[in-house]
């Protein structure tokens, strides 16, 4: 039985709920492993398992809900993509469980990028730089550049640290749709066409993070969400 046929559920506050039931047999039910609810350490095992193993997750990051895949798995990262119905011209942002990490995305850091991060990170800003040349096309969209964000949630970087220090966190949803906040409406958008969802409760802000161009040593503003751009200019 594949991956995703083996490891499809709902983790949430130890009960588990199968997607699709109408398409699942009980026999096939009995197939199916039921993942720990709690973020233990045998939790973060098998989820950062499904990860390496090019699976898609969805997980609550510092903001809404994301869809979490290894970055430098092209496949993985394509199969967000087309779970999205996301237009190939949109590069798609990282999540990282450590500052040491964003080397492995970002070429070189322009003194916007460093002193920005130094502000408001762990926080709710999205950082574009430009990237290092093995840094997937499926990721930058063609252009070589990324958004990096170092979450302000210790469990989101506990999770992350555990799936290899990175994870893509596009939002939850399909295009055009309103982010999921909680783990029932990432199960009803996607249904049991992810292998996990991740249930961290509901999220915690009602906006997105605020996006920032730091290629230049003049930042330019490309989304403003939690931060504002008045906070940005202030820090600057």
């Amino acid at each position: 039985m594949a991956l995703r046929e083996k490891r499809r559920c709902v983790a949430a506050r130890g009960e588990f709920s199968f997607v699709d039931w109408g398409a699942i047999n009980i026999s096939r039910l009995t197939a199916l492993k039921q993942m720990i609810a709690r973020q233990t350490s045998a939790a973060l095992d098998q989820i950062a398992d499904i990860v390496a193993n090019g699976g898609v997750i969805a997980f609550r990051t510092d903001t809404f809900y994301g869809l979490g895949a290894d970055p430098f798995n092209r496949r993985a990262v394509q199969a967000i993509k087309q779970l999205k119905g996301r237009e190939d011209g949109k590069p798609i942002l990282i999540v990282i469980s450590d500052f040491d990490q964003v080397h492995r995305f970002i070429v070189e850091l322009s003194p916007a990028f460093t002193g920005l991060a130094k502000r408001f990170w762990p926080g709710p800003l999205t950082l574009i730089g430009r990237t290092n040349p093995d840094v997937p096309d499926e990721i930058t969209a063609g252009t070589k550049t990324v958004g990096v964000r170092l979450p302000n949630d210790d469990k989101v970087r506990g999770l992350v640290r555990a799936c290899g220090g990175a994870l893509t966190a596009t939002s939850a949803n399909p295009s055009h749709a309103a982010p999921a906040r909680d783990a029932p409406s990432v199960q009803e958008y996607f249904g049991d066409t992810i292998d996990l969802i991740v249930d961290g409760g509901e999220a915690t802000s009602d906006q997105p993070s605020t996006v920032v161009d730091v290629m230049s040593d003049e930042p330019k503003l490309i989304r403003e969400g939690v931060i504002r751009w008045a906070q940005i200019h202030q820090a600057i």
